[in-house]
């Protein structure tokens, strides 16, 4: 009789990373308390293992590169109606409290400008600027059709951001609908094992 067994002690626990893997490939091994509903599950997960990384791939960058024509296509348009025109600062830009700091650079105020629309009337409205700028400085502005100021079309980073945005969206929902679809199937096949093991205690139970 082996040490262990004599010092009353119980073999040691198989590694984490072993255990794991026998969890995980229990249901593909002969073993007499194996269903076939437990080899049906196995091959449902094996099954959206494989696929479910490969289809949340091609959701990922289908709609990554759909949304990226989308966005540019939307700032050519922009860019197309909107009139990019100089103005003036009508006065001087609050100042920062903390001039040549990494907020002030980052920081913007409101304040009213003066520029010529398309049809060449003077106008006046509100663009962001940064702080310290003193009346007459000149700066760019947009302007819409109708000549108030707007917007300006979307940045090429902003495109991209927007873009990974949905692909990574996509590919969550690829990967999520993966799980519930698992998550549905083993609930399903729960509810049929308990509803046999109830027939079966049933049966044994007349006899």
């Amino acid at each position: 009789m082996s040490g262990e067994m004599s010092s009353g002690r119980p073999p040691p626990d198989p590694p984490p990373h072993l255990a794991a893997r026998h969890r995980l490939l229990w249901r593909w091994r002969r073993n007499p308390l194996r269903r076939p509903t437990d080899r049906l599950q196995g091959w449902v997960a094996l099954g959206l293992l494989l696929t479910i990384p490969v289809l949340a791939a091609f959701a990922m960058f289908g709609v990554g590169d759909t949304a990226y024509r989308h966005y540019r296509a939307t700032a050519e348009r922009q860019a197309r109606a909107l009139h990019h025109t100089a103005a003036a600062l009508v006065h001087d830009a609050p100042g920062h409290p903390e001039p040549g700091s990494e907020e002030a650079r980052k920081t913007r105020y409101r304040v009213t400008v003066r520029y010529t629309d398309r049809a060449g009337r003077a106008r006046t409205g509100e663009t962001e600027v940064l702080p310290g700028l003193s009346a007459g400085t000149p700066v760019y502005v947009w302007a819409g059709p109708d000549g108030t100021l707007a917007e300006p079309p979307m940045a090429t980073e902003e495109i991209r951001s927007r873009a990974m945005g949905w692909a990574l969206l996509a590919f969550l929902a690829v990967a999520l609908t993966g799980a519930a679809a698992y998550g549905a199937v083993a609930l399903a096949l729960q509810r049929r094992n308990l509803a046999d093991w109830d027939a079966r205690w049933a049966e044994t139970a007349r006899h």
